[in-house]
């Protein structure tokens, strides 16, 4: 029981990490003596000490006979930063509960068979399913190389995320458009088609105070998008990667010197290739994406099953039209059996309008 309620404090601990320690893991960690916490800490920014040297430098007292409770297994590598699990030994922590397992292949089990080896006992699995839920985004990246990526769309009631004339501000309320923006802190990018760009011409930025803006990516598979667009105007200050299939060096170094990073990948029918444009983005340690449409590149997605999650808005309101745009387009499935399946959902109410989170279990062809 005591393990369970200082296993909690440590995720609770982890989740301040939020948004700033990607492509890292959020960890929590609690340095507990006599059945009191003498210290406690969390991975705070990617590149600075990690939660179990926080943990152990906030100390009241020495740490030497204590119980370090952790949720995910200590690294045992120089990164970044140094190995937790030397500070661990070194600080004389007799004892350490690990909640998750670290699927990193320089972790994965050394780092529990150092401390054992050098007297420690090691509890795992305390906690276990709350401690991998802290770290879905990074399990899948380390495991696949690639970004984990959300689609997120706001609808009305019968499927519309516009009127027949285009306009779609607003379909949801202040309180749904406000989750959305701790999305875009939350996961280390966000991706649009260039026909949102076109359409709406948006800044795709976090909007929230004490936030990061998430990195900007447009597929642009035939180079369209204008010069004087706020994307690129605010390349400079917000990072932004273009992926496209043009090779025109005249217009990509136009691109570049406005601040943008071009990626040029070739694709079917002259249309960006996501799969190799997920792997593109994880060799530059995107860990994670947002996908905000449009339509079009939803389908895309889908149908190249790259997407794990979905947060699908829903307002209680009626557009109607026939030639009005619903979430995903493209060509669809054509029975029912070929549906892209995800799970039941995780049902929230933000001031009247509903927000469903779906995951992906598997694609039925």
């Amino acid at each position: 029981m005591e393990d369970s309620k200082y296993m909690r404090y440590a995720i609770a601990l982890a989740r301040k990490g939020e948004g700033w320690v990607n492509p890292n893991p959020m960890v929590g960690a609690v340095v507990v003596k006599e059945n009191r916490i003498i210290g406690e800490g969390y991975h705070e920014v990617c590149g600075k000490p990690h939660a179990e040297r926080n943990a152990l430098a906030s100390c009241i007292e020495s740490a030497k006979g204590a119980t370090l409770y952790v949720t995910l297994e200590p690294c045992c590598h120089y990164g970044r930063t140094p190995p937790c699990t030397d500070a661990i030994i070194k600080a004389g922590i007799t004892k350490v509960v690990v909640g998750s397992s670290d699927p990193n292949p320089k972790v994965s089990g050394k780092g529990i068979s150092i401390l054992r080896r050098a007297g420690i006992v090691v509890k795992e699995g305390v906690l276990k399913e709350k401690c991998d839920e802290l770290n879905t985004v990074f399990f899948h990246y380390i495991v696949t190389g690639t970004p984990y990526v959300v689609m997120k769309y706001a609808m009305t009631a019968d499927g519309k995320i516009a009127t027949v004339t285009g306009d779609s501000k607003w379909v949801t309320g202040k309180a749904a458009r406000k989750h959305v923006q701790q999305l875009r802190h939350k996961y280390s990018a966000i991706m649009v088609g260039i026909g949102t760009v076109l359409k709406d011409d948006p800044l795709l930025t976090c909007r929230l105070k004490n936030s990061r803006n998430p990195i900007r990516i447009i597929c642009d598979s035939h180079l369209r998008i204008p010069m004087d667009s706020q994307i690129c105007r605010t390349a400079k200050e917000v990072h932004t990667i273009l992926a496209t299939t043009v090779t025109d060096e005249t217009k990509i170094s136009k691109l570049k010197s406005l601040g943008i990073t071009v990626l040029t990948v070739s694709g079917k029918d002259e249309m960006v290739n996501l799969p190799i444009l997920m792997q593109k983005l994880g060799q530059l340690e995107i860990d994670s994406i947002l996908l905000e449409g449009g339509s079009a590149l939803n389908y895309s997605a889908l149908k190249a099953d790259l997407v794990q999650e979905v947060y699908a808005y829903i307002a209680p309101k009626i557009f109607g039209g026939k030639d009005a745009k619903t979430p995903v387009e493209g060509d669809g499935v054509l029975s029912p059996e070929q549906c892209f399946q995800f799970t039941a959902p995780e049902i929230s109410v933000l001031d009247g309008d509903l927000m469903l989170r779906f995951k992906f279990v598997r694609r039925k062809v």
